[in-house]
């Protein structure tokens, strides 16, 4: 049997391919849109955490700063309250070098007083003249010990009358010396810088 061509009408689509395409155009252009929605999700969450992590980094610089600026604040006090105790030690160390040294030049004070009374009634004959000289050298390496302390004698006679300084043994008329001031210094007194060793004993004029 002959077949019977296929008229325009045949070739154009039916109602149904017509709507299917329209489906399937319209899922295409959904599926498009959605890509462009995502890919604009995407960028913008990228960006959140890139604007995230540049405050992080700068909060994190800040906090850095604050504790770097906090433990150099910390060192420093640290330092400057060793340098307080150092010091602070140091003149501790030094007043108490200075005191016991006190306690052991007073004691030797006495010795010096003997010898100088010794020496002041020293005989004169020849017999004595080498003892003489022993003592006197004795006496030589004593105040030379003493002035490598920094041990100062006393010398206020004919000054004005000091009872921090001076221990009066008498008080006495005198028409040379006027009112309060030494006469004479039966003891010799004695200092280790400004500390009193031992107070002068003295003759004072009223």
């Amino acid at each position: 049997m002959r077949r019977k061509p296929k008229s325009m009408k045949d070739n154009e689509p039916t109602n149904e391919e017509q709507a299917a395409e329209e489906v399937e155009n319209a899922e295409v252009n959904d599926e498009l849109q959605l890509d462009d929605v995502i890919e604009a999700d995407v960028r913008e969450i990228e960006d959140a955490i890139h604007t995230s992590e540049e405050e992080s980094l700068e909060e994190q610089v800040k906090r850095l700063q604050i504790e770097a600026e906090e433990y150099l604040d910390g060192w420093q006090r640290a330092r400057a309250e060793f340098a307080n105790f150092k010091k602070r030690t140091q003149r501790e160390n030094e007043h108490a070098r200075e005191r016991i040294a006190a306690e052991i030049i007073t004691h030797f004070l006495g010795v010096k007083d003997d010898i100088e009374r010794a020496l002041s009634r020293a005989p004169e004959v020849d017999d004595f003249q080498e003892w003489s000289l022993g003592i006197e050298l004795i006496h030589q390496k004593l105040q030379a010990l003493l002035d490598a302390e920094g041990v100062e004698r006393i010398e206020e006679e004919g000054e004005r009358y000091v009872p921090n300084f001076d221990e009066a043994v008498s008080f006495e008329e005198s028409d040379v010396h006027e009112e309060g001031s030494i006469i004479d210094i039966t003891l010799p007194g004695y200092k280790l810088g400004e500390r009193l060793l031992r107070p002068a004993m003295v003759r004072v004029a009223k």
